[in-house]
């Protein structure tokens, strides 16, 4: 398998991988999205909620906001020590206390371990009028996406690499493709920057009488994280994971 980095900037990864089948990539994909672990709000007791949401509404928003931790300091639920139970060594727990008139933001969650915190501060959970009132305390746990998409640390999505034959084609016609991307000869089109072509593209080269073929063993690969890790821990954390898993497969 060859890798090539084409972009990597703040929660924003693009790889090209060569040399590799659709299978493995989609096992990778599937393992970044699902079995590397993120910690997120999993269980809310709500003691005063006299806002416009229901509480299970209130509860629901704050399960999806995407949390800043030292994942290292805790462990799954399924295998810590307390079996479960929900210990320090597998929870934090939280809480949230507001009077109207006023907006409550993500950053007014309060952690018991302090090195906690959304990663998008000013995320609006719930407006409060004059009189209204929140009151709740929350459990918050590491887990996996395959068990809930708020778990789950990243979007990741790939497309196989196209290949041009212009041979017939009216390059003059092809339109709609932003500059900067493709850059065209007579018996020619290169891609500049496959970090922003979009598949929708390769319909307007063919509306030119562009012919597209596709390698089946390259692909451009984007990451994209919710920021609660990075893509390049994100990576490299599923094949660690698909390494492990790989071990105890027996081939006869």
């Amino acid at each position: 398998m060859k890798l090539d980095v084409l972009k990597q900037e703040g929660d924003e990864l693009v790889l090209k991988i060569s040399e590799v089948g659709p299978s493995f990539l989609n096992a990778l994909r599937r393992a970044a999205m699902f079995e590397v672990p993120v910690l997120a709000i999993e269980d809310v007791y709500v003691i005063q909620n006299t806002s416009i949401l229901y509480d299970e509404v209130l509860a629901h928003r704050l399960g999806l906001i995407p949390l800043k931790a030292e994942l290292k300091s805790y462990n799954l639920p399924s295998e810590c020590t307390c079996k479960g139970k929900l210990c320090g060594k597998c929870s934090v727990k939280g809480s949230l206390k507001a009077k109207g008139p006023l907006t409550v933001y993500a950053e007014d969650l309060k952690f018991k371990d302090v090195s906690i915190s959304p990663v998008y501060p000013k995320i609006p959970i719930v407006k409060l009028l004059e009189g209204q009132e929140i009151d709740l305390e929350f459990v918050a746990v590491l887990g996996k996406g395959k068990e809930h998409s708020k778990w789950s640390p990243c979007l990741v999505w790939y497309f196989n690499l196209p290949k041009f034959n212009v041979k017939g084609a009216n390059l003059d016609k092809i339109t709609g493709i932003p500059d900067g991307i493709i850059k065209k000869s007579s018996s020619n089109i290169e891609v500049l920057d496959w970090t922003k072509w979009l598949p929708g593209y390769e319909e307007l080269l063919e509306r030119a009488g562009v012919k597209i073929e596709y390698d089946p063993n390259t692909f451009i690969v984007f990451v994209e994280s919710w920021g609660q890790i990075s893509p390049v821990s994100i990576i490299s954390q599923a094949t660690n994971i698909l390494q492990e898993n790989f071990k105890g497969l027996k081939l006869k």
